[in-house]
């Protein structure tokens, strides 16, 4: 592995042939330099003062508390965005100039130069639309991206959490949902495969040794075979699988394992290819099938054992505790519910933010439940939930996505052809920025396998039919 770093860095570089290994690793401002007490002050304080200073009858002033806390917050962060200083400097990057990485086309921004780094959101939207090119390999430049870019929240960035993302999180309609989903996932499955590859699975796979570079057909097959072994799935068992994507998974648990699967998803193109994919697969059309619906709207029957990966993020934080209080009411007594779930560091840093500000706005419309683990954990056990096991994976999401840039990049032409140069550039930053987010601890994803918190569950023999060993 290639890198530049001072004699004596104290941090470990490491050299798996798994992943992308990190040339850079430097960490930068967050929570440790944010302070909630003097936010908190500013909420209260400012329409204080111009309850003050306007001489407005004091009623208006909880309405003005409650119009300008999101604006405040959003300034704030700005604010704390441009001037926090990093807790630890420990990895000296390259130390090139903004020049040697990138090159301005359209002269509004030839004042990013020399030492003046670019703002990240900046950069990216000038890339989109063709106003800055690049210099190296994307993902490299990224790796690099603490010699020429800062994350500082612009004001184009605090207008979009305050008047999208807010709204989004809060309503969170059938309609809305739908609309986001189609949009995205309706694009094309030509689109979809240029990165996803045969298995057309759009959710982290597992590797079963980071000391091989195994390929991502492997990946996904080990995180198929995990999911039923951890599910303990068995023939003839009644299998839901919410959020099913493609079907791949529907259609694997009904053939490897004789389960009788149903998948949903809200995609058009998925619920086709889905129920393609299970007659490729031999399996009977009265075994397994893919259905195109709203999960609010999946008929109350019985499971015994439900799966939702990488779905119940788009859920949203409003409607999590619903949403889980409905996976009980339709799970058997006695079954298993698998549930894998992207979430964020609660340690956060300002890049934390940025990226994820940009997922919001470009990758993943809606998916506001991305939450800390002890989030997740909570809203389980709230919902009536014990938890048997959890394991983070966000490293082997890593692992997932740099295959996915590799597949992506490979077949720029033909993407760049029928989509334009803004989408390919779009999803271009989107694996490469991720590659490098999963496998720092910035966004990770879990897997959960929790039971119906009863009296009567049986907890022993769940443990001897424990049988995978990864």
């Amino acid at each position: 592995m290639a890198t530049s770093v001072k004699p004596g860095a104290t941090w470990k570089m490491t050299n798996y042939p798994s992943i992308k290994n990190p040339d850079f690793p430097v960490e930068v401002a967050g929570f440790e330099t944010f302070n909630n007490l003097h936010l908190a002050s500013v909420i209260l304080g400012a329409p204080f003062i111009l309850v003050s200073v306007l001489k407005l009858p004091f009623w208006s002033y909880p309405i003005l508390t409650v119009l300008l806390a999101l604006p405040i917050f959003a300034a704030y962060f700005t604010y704390g965005s441009q001037f926090a200083l990093p807790i630890n400097n420990r990895v000296q990057t390259p130390g090139k100039k903004v020049e040697d990485y990138i090159t301005i086309v359209d002269p509004a921004f030839q004042k990013y130069k020399g030492k003046n780094r670019i703002p990240m959101e900046t950069f990216f939207e000038a890339y989109f639309d063709g106003k800055i090119d690049i210099n190296q390999d994307c993902l490299e430049l990224l790796e690099n991206r603490h010699d020429w870019t800062v994350f500082h929240m612009t004001a184009s960035q605090a207008k979009f959490f305050v008047t999208q993302w807010i709204p989004e999180t809060l309503w969170h309609s059938k309609k809305q949902d739908e609309d986001q989903v189609r949009d995205h996932y309706d694009r094309g499955d030509d689109f979809y495969a240029a990165f996803l590859g045969p298995r057309m699975i759009y959710t982290s796979g597992i590797m079963a040794d980071v000391t091989k570079k195994e390929t991502l057909e492997e990946m996904q097959d080990n995180k198929l075979k995990l999911v039923c072994e951890k599910i303990q799935l068995k023939k003839g068992e009644r299998h839901l699988d919410i959020g099913c994507g493609w079907g791949t998974l529907t259609a694997y648990a009904a053939k490897n394992y004789g389960s009788d699967s149903t998948g949903i998803t809200l995609g058009l193109n998925q619920t086709a290819f889905g129920n393609n994919r299970i007659k490729e697969y031999g399996v009977p059309a009265h075994q397994a099938r893919i259905k195109c619906m709203d999960y609010r709207d999946i008929p109350r029957e019985k499971w015994d054992k439900i799966t939702c990966l990488e779905m119940a993020e788009h859920v949203g934080i409003r409607k999590f505790n619903e949403f889980l209080l409905q996976v009980k009411d339709m799970l058997n007594d006695d079954g298993l519910f698998f549930l894998q779930i992207a979430g964020l560091r609660a340690a956060w840093q300002y890049e934390d933010f940025i990226w994820g500000l940009f997922m919001a706005k470009y990758v993943f419309p809606g998916a506001d439940a991305s939450m800390p683990l002890y989030w997740v954990i909570k809203q389980l056990e709230c919902a009536g939930f014990e938890i048997q096991n959890v394991d983070t994976i966000g490293v082997h999401y890593s692992a997932t996505i740099h295959r996915w840039y590799l597949n992506w990049m490979s077949n720029k032409e033909s993407i760049t052809a029928t989509y334009g140069k803004k989408w390919f550039r779009t999803w271009e930053i989107f694996l490469a920025w991720s590659t490098i987010i999963s496998r720092q601890g910035s966004a990770t994803c879990y897997q959960i396998v929790a039971h119906k918190n009863l009296n009567a569950f049986d907890r022993t023999g769940l443990q001897a039919k424990n049988r995978f060993n990864p």
